[in-house]
Formats: structure tokens, sequence, C-alpha cells
């Protein structure tokens, strides 16, 4: 009798609800620019027929589906997105739907109730809420027992200015809304790192161009066809990336033939920076972003990546340089980068690598060395010779 009355409360409809980080309800007043862009981003990923709904640290779609969830799961900025039941905001309104949904789960023996109380004109507390309905789920389920610490469900209650109820929730990647932090060039070689570096920078709302170093004939079509998939892969999360492929032959050719060899690594490094540079001016970003970790290579002691910023008037990001390269590969399977990247198609990096390169490299000796090149000259032909494209997923 009690499951029949329950049953009998309406569950109105489903909803999406979308958490997004309480980083953002903390912008004060540019709080709702901050929304604003993620409302944006979210339509970019779904389609802009969907009606996103804001409300006090939620958002909410009224069409439901598992497709819809899973991208927008991969939206920084969003936290987790559940298929909730908007029910009468009551007891039995709230008991009702809970119920519906544990029986869809037969194999769940524990769980436990969390109530938000947004909507504080509510009569009763949300420990309260949680207590009455957990008791109604144990007067209707037979074998279902509460645990708080180590629950197999959680049934989830929000009371805002209509009652939630939900137990599946998908977790989302977080972050900050892509585009609300400016724009930064990544120097996106064919390696495990830099995809990584750009996607944690992304998660922090900046914008991504990306730069490709490509050295025809000495490195093959595979191995930009390889970079331009990362950017592939990275879309899942940014939507469209606009890739720069720079023609680095003549650079490396000239540095050969006038630099010595322990510092062919170190004086190339500086003209991808200072090409990268070059092309962030002309792309209106206002930093570089790189792979780099501390100590992992020759060119990325500390002195190297002193001198090799030394003529730079942009800032250079590495949101890598504390970390090692277990965590960097954990990571990289996390976002469907890794498999690509270790496609075995080298980059114009590891194809002109000296046998013994500095590690230690003195700014003034690397500066007179590169004085016998054509520095200027040979920047503006790499940049202005770069071959555009964008890269994204077509969901």
């Amino acid at each position: 009798m009690v499951l029949c009355k329950l049953l009998g409360m309406g569950i109105q409809m489903k909803r999406l609800l979308i958490k997004y980080a309480s980083e953002i309800t903390l912008k004060g007043l540019n709080r709702r620019m901050f929304e604003d862009i993620l409302v944006r981003n979210i339509k970019d990923r779904i389609g802009k027929e969907h009606r996103v709904e804001k409300e006090s640290g939620r958002m909410y779609i009224d069409t439901v589906s598992s497709e819809l969830a899973s991208r927008l799961a991969k939206v920084f900025g969003i936290i987790s997105v559940a298929e909730a039941e908007v029910v009468e905001k009551s007891i039995e309104g709230f008991a009702a739907a809970a119920i519906e949904q544990l029986k869809q789960k037969p194999q769940i023996s524990t769980f436990k109730v969390e109530t938000k109380r947004a909507d504080k004109k509510f009569p009763m507390e949300s420990m309260e809420i949680s207590r009455r309905v957990g008791g109604e789920i144990l007067k209707n389920i037979e074998g279902l027992k509460v645990d708080v610490h180590k629950p197999q469900c959680v049934v989830n209650i929000e009371v805002r200015d209509k009652g939630y109820v939900y137990t599946d929730e998908l977790k989302g990647v977080g972050g900050m809304p892509y585009k609300s932090s400016g724009r930064g060039v990544l120097l996106l070689s064919g390696g495990i790192d830099s995809p990584v570096a750009g996607y944690m920078m992304a998660r922090r709302g900046m914008e991504l161009t990306g730069v490709y170093y490509h050295s025809h004939p000495y490195t093959s079509e595979r191995a930009k066809e390889k970079v331009i998939e990362l950017a592939r892969k990275l879309s899942q999360f940014t939507g469209r990336i606009r890739l720069f492929v720079v023609p680095f032959t003549r650079i490396q050719m000239e540095i050969m033939e006038k630099c010595r060899e322990d510092e062919l690594t170190i004086v190339m490094r500086r003209f991808m920076m200072q090409v990268a540079e070059e092309i962030a001016r002309r792309d209106n970003a206002m930093c570089l972003i790189t792979g780099e970790s501390l100590g992992q290579v020759a060119s990325q002691t500390l002195e190297s990546m002193f001198v090799t910023n030394s003529d730079l008037a942009m800032p250079v990001f590495r949101p890598l340089i504390g970390m090692d390269k277990v965590d960097i590969m954990d990571i990289a399977r996390r976002i469907d980068t890794y498999e690509t990247s270790i496609l075995p198609y080298e980059d114009c990096c590891t194809v002109f690598v000296p046998k013994h390169p500095k590690t230690r490299p003195k700014l003034e000796e690397i500066r007179r060395s590169a004085a016998l090149l054509s520095v200027n000259e040979l920047i503006l032909e790499a940049a202005d010779n770069a071959e555009l494209i964008v890269a994204e997923i077509l969901e």
C-alpha cells in the first residue's frame, strides 16, 4: 500500500542536470561572463537547438540522452552530468523517484541518501530529508541496507525551484570554461608530453593554437598526420583546433651547416620558440606552451630552458615542469592521446639529434652561434609559409 501510494506521486519529467566548477561560482562580478562562456561551449558541443537553463551552480537541459551526457562530460568547466528525475517537492515525491531508480539496480545491496537543499523555504533541512527518504526506501525494497561510508549507490536529492532525484552521475573533466583565459600557442610534437601540456592549459580555460615543425623530406607525411590526429584528439575537449604546420627543413640545414654539433639542439629549440612567438603575435595569442619536464632530456635542463627563453618577449608556460613521465603517461592514456603518441614516426627533433648535446649551454656562446645565421629572415620565412590545418573530431 505504501509503495503504491508513493509511486502515485508524480514524476514530471527527466532533465540533464549539469554541475559546474565551484571555482566559477566564486568569480564575483565576473561570474556571469564565465557562465555565459560555458553555456556557449555547451551549445557548440551538443547543438545550438538545445536550451540551457542556469540556476545557482547548476545548468539544465531538457533533452535526455546518454550520448549528450558523454559529450557534456568532456566540456571544460563541467564536473558532472546526471540524468535527473524532476519530481514534486515533497518526501513522497523524492521517495517515489528514489525507489523506482533503485529498483532498476537489483545488484545493489547498500545505499545512502544525500540531499542539497538550495530552496531554504522548504520546511525540512537536508539531514531530515535524507533520513525520511532513506526510511521510505527501506520500507519498500527488501534486502537494502544503509551504508553512509562506502555505499554501492548514492541517491542524490536536490531541492531547488523543482525537486531532482538521481542515482547515476557521469564525472566531467572539470576545470575552467574553454576560451575564458586567453589564447596560447602550443608547440605540438608527435610525442607524449605536448598534447598533455595542451590539455592541461585548455582545462584552465586557455584557447589553443597548435604549431608543428615539419622537416620534409626528413620527416614523413605519416609523422605530420600523427600530429594532426593528436590535435583531433585534443579537439574532443576544446572543439576545433587551428594547427600551423611550419616548414623547418631550411632552418635545420642552416644550423647543421653553421653551428657546432653539440649546440644543434639548443639553437634549434630557440628557433622553434621564436617562430612560435611570431605566429602567436599574428594569431593574437599571448603566450607559448610546451611539454617540457625539468631534466627529462638534454634540452630540458634549467640552463637549456633559460637559454631557450632568453630572447622571447612572451611568457612560456610549462604545465608538466614538475611531473615525472609515469604521471604524464597516465594523463595521456586518460585523454586518449597515448596510443597515437607512441606511433613510431619520427619528428624533426629526433631526426637531427647530436650524439653529445650540450646540457648546460651558456647564453653568450649560443647567441654567438645563432649570429652566424640570418635569424630574422629564417623566422619570418617559416611563419609566412606555415600551412594552416583545422583539426576536429566530427561527432
